[in-house]
């Protein structure tokens, strides 16, 4: 896990306070402490007097903004989820147009909203990190500082009530209690690590029958309280006395299982892993097969000890990257900010935007983004680095350019959404 990286590295600067007090809202440990202890290894608990914020997590999403999400703000699916006995309730049941001009039939109605909820059901608001301005920017904080695309849900629970029985998740969770208490049980996995392609339904059994014994951590999350769970660790939870809001913090973590599936992807340049079965081979035969098996695994080795690093960089990069997005941009203002550049102008890099740039041997560099390659000449790279890594911000000091080329690539990078103008 890398919490702090440092300065520079093909667009990697260290990690700002923001990402560091993002982290410490989740974790009463050390960065350390909980890399070495719990990333990925055991629950950690934390309680809202070890953490730094007095007032809870109330300014990330509380009761009255979630209200306002289910009424206010045309929301649509998948944006909602509702549960309830543990299965989720069919969107039909609580969705329809939003009356003239707004005649699109998958709109929230509150009204069946409330019906549903008044009755036990759970609410999960989904993509609150692209739809509510204090998770945007949350999730990008925690984001920088723990390396990993974040995605964020709420969940709204009536008084007494449990949405979803006993199950694991394939990704690594901070659950953050906003409001009222929850009950939670916790349980050893039954599968460690799952992968994305291996969820809990597959182990309904062995998860019920785990879920029987023994908790290895049975609290509840009182408001401000925070707990991490590595993906596979069983979890139930229940609502207490009065309804309860929790936000889930799910971490889209890569594993070596990825780095396996873009090995063999890259594999297909070998001719012998290309080659078809000798004629006739009837593939049921395990004595058929086993002189093809060795041939293959021979092969395989052999091609995995040529295998290039870079090449599988730059295909986990097209996974991870476009995986989360860099903070929003204000199309109006940066379009007012682009007609008025000057030498005096101020900008700074994206919040969030990560980036590379590479040299393509022909009086180029390259400068890779997470949804496209923008090529651009060589001698822009030092403004280009000096820009991005935040350590000029007035066009007329960007280095080895005049200043007509300054904000030509000034214009360039305000108009590609790269650079945004300086408060």
């Amino acid at each position: 896990m890398t919490i702090t990286d440092p300065p520079g590295g093909h667009g990697r600067p260290a990690v700002p306070s923001a990402a560091a007090r993002a982290l410490a809202r989740c974790i009463a440990v050390e960065p350390g402490k909980f890399a070495a202890a719990h990333w990925g290894r055991a629950p950690l608990l934390s309680r809202a007097a070890e953490l730094p914020n007095a007032d809870g997590f109330t300014d990330l999403l509380g009761p009255a903004d979630a209200d306002e999400l289910l009424s206010r703000r045309g929301l649509r699916t998948p944006f909602l989820r509702i549960a309830k006995d543990g299965q989720l309730v069919p969107a039909a049941r609580w969705t329809g147009g939003g009356g003239a001009g707004a005649e699109i039939g998958d709109q929230v109605l509150d009204e069946r909203v409330l019906e549903l909820y008044a009755s036990g059901a759970t609410l999960v608001l989904q993509g609150l990190h692209r739809t509510w301005p204090a998770l945007i920017d949350f999730a990008r904080d925690l984001g920088t500082a723990l390396a990993q695309p974040l995605q964020v849900n709420a969940y709204l629970t009536p008084a007494g009530s449990q949405g979803f029985a006993t199950h694991y998740d394939t990704h690594d969770v901070f659950v953050l209690q906003v409001d009222g208490r929850k009950h939670w049980r916790i349980h050893p996995p039954v599968l460690p690590d799952p992968l994305e392609r291996q969820p809990w339904g597959g182990r309904a059994d062995e998860v019920s029958a785990t879920a029987q014994g023994p908790a290895a951590l049975d609290v509840v999350l009182e408001p401000g309280d925070a707990l991490y769970l590595p993906r596979g660790w069983l979890h139930s939870a229940q609502a207490q006395e009065t309804s309860s809001l929790h936000l889930t913090v799910g971490i889209r973590a890569l594993t070596r299982y990825a780095i396996v599936e873009e090995l063999l992807a890259l594999a297909a340049a070998d001719a012998r892993l290309r080659a078809g079965l000798p004629f006739g081979t009837d593939v049921a035969d395990p004595d058929a097969i086993e002189p093809e098996l060795t041939e293959t695994v021979e092969a395989l080795r052999d091609w995995l000890l040529r295998a290039d690093p870079a090449a599988v960089a730059a295909r986990l990069r097209q996974r991870a990257w476009p995986a989360a997005r860099p903070a929003p941009i204000r199309p109006l203002a940066q379009a007012a900010a682009l007609a008025a550049v000057a030498v005096d102008t101020r900008l700074a890099p994206r919040p969030g935007l990560r980036w590379r740039l590479d040299p393509t041997g022909d009086d180029k560099v390259a400068l890779r983004l997470f949804d496209r390659v923008l090529t651009l000449p060589a001698g822009c790279e030092p403004a280009l680095r000096a820009l991005l890594t935040g350590t000029v911000a007035r066009v007329g000091d960007l280095p080895g350019l005049d200043d007509a080329d300054r904000v030509v690539l000034a214009r360039r990078l305000l108009r590609e959404a790269i650079a945004v103008p300086a408060e």
